[in-house]
């Protein structure tokens, strides 16, 4: 069957230096090991397929796979496949809010200046990280323990923990070694650290994960994480919005997630996204 297909970048204001997603807009009578398998062959970070919502409160659903697992919620490809859905010529019960329906459940997304954002999920599990989890941490990142300013959960679906250095030269400066990491599954890093007042940029973010043989990838501009992480410094007072982060510095990308806050407390996170390729595949 011919399906529509896009590849879409989020988070850089220039194509080809943010994060790559792939799409597939006619996701409707795939398996899910037919999508795991196109999702392996994309060989990005991520690869969604949009189908019908089972909602009427929900614009459409979409599927969320990894190379190694699906997942129920993530940032960039929430953009992307919002983007790629409203190209191809979808349009929302409500003109002014897009609602997507995936394994976390509904996820409001809205257009305003800087490109699309959503509203940052509620987290699945936060609060302190246990002392002898962020001394395993310090050794993936090849640093001491007293370096690492606070850690915390921020999971809201990823399973990210957050970790909080003393500034963006250190967090650059980082090489991450997943060789010796001897914990159950994998582990997903969100590295944070903050830039001096009046830079471009609140702070500098990295992501980093093992895979399914334990090799580190480091994903270039993630929407989940700094989703996760503008609620963590938001609330211990550590940043406020509206703002900029960055993220994919160490990769040569410019990704610049822009967060905001509504009077209400919810947390938005938006940016550009691009169309870069568009066609069709065979599956």
């Amino acid at each position: 069957m011919i399906r529509r297909y896009q590849q879409v970048d989020v988070f850089s204001p220039t194509p080809f230096l943010g994060n790559p997603l792939a799409v597939v807009l006619d996701g409707e009578g795939l398996s899910t090991e037919e999508m795991a398998r196109i999702s392996s062959w994309t060989n990005l970070s991520e690869t969604t397929f949009l189908l019908p919502p089972t909602t009427p409160e929900a614009d459409y659903r979409v599927r969320i796979f990894s190379l190694v697992r699906e997942l129920p919620f993530a940032g960039h490809p929430t953009l992307g496949s919002c983007h790629a859905w409203l190209t191809a010529g979808g349009t929302p019960h409500n003109p002014g809010r897009i609602v997507q329906e995936c394994g976390a459940g509904l996820v409001p997304i809205r257009r305003g200046e800087h490109g699309l954002a959503f509203a940052a999920p509620p987290l699945l599990r936060s609060g302190p990280v246990e002392e002898s989890f962020v001394a395993l941490v310090a050794g993936v990142l090849g640093i001491s323990r007293g370096e690492i300013i606070e850690a915390r959960w921020v999971d809201n679906g990823p399973g990210w923990v957050g970790v909080l250095l003393k500034d963006a030269d250190a967090l650059l400066a980082l090489e991450p070694d997943f060789s010796g990491y001897a914990g159950e599954g994998s582990l997903d890093i969100g590295i944070v650290g903050l830039y001096p007042p009046g830079a471009e940029c609140a702070y500098e973010v990295r992501a980093v994960f093992s895979d399914d043989q334990g090799a580190m990838r480091e994903d270039p501009v993630t929407g989940s994480l700094n989703a996760s992480v503008a609620q963590w410094l938001v609330e211990t007072g550590r940043a406020a919005p509206p703002y900029t982060a960055s993220q994919g510095t160490r990769l040569g990308r410019t990704g610049r997630p822009r967060i905001e806050r509504d009077a209400d407390g919810t947390i938005w996170v938006g940016g550009p996204t691009i169309t870069c390729i568009s066609g069709h595949i065979e599956a």
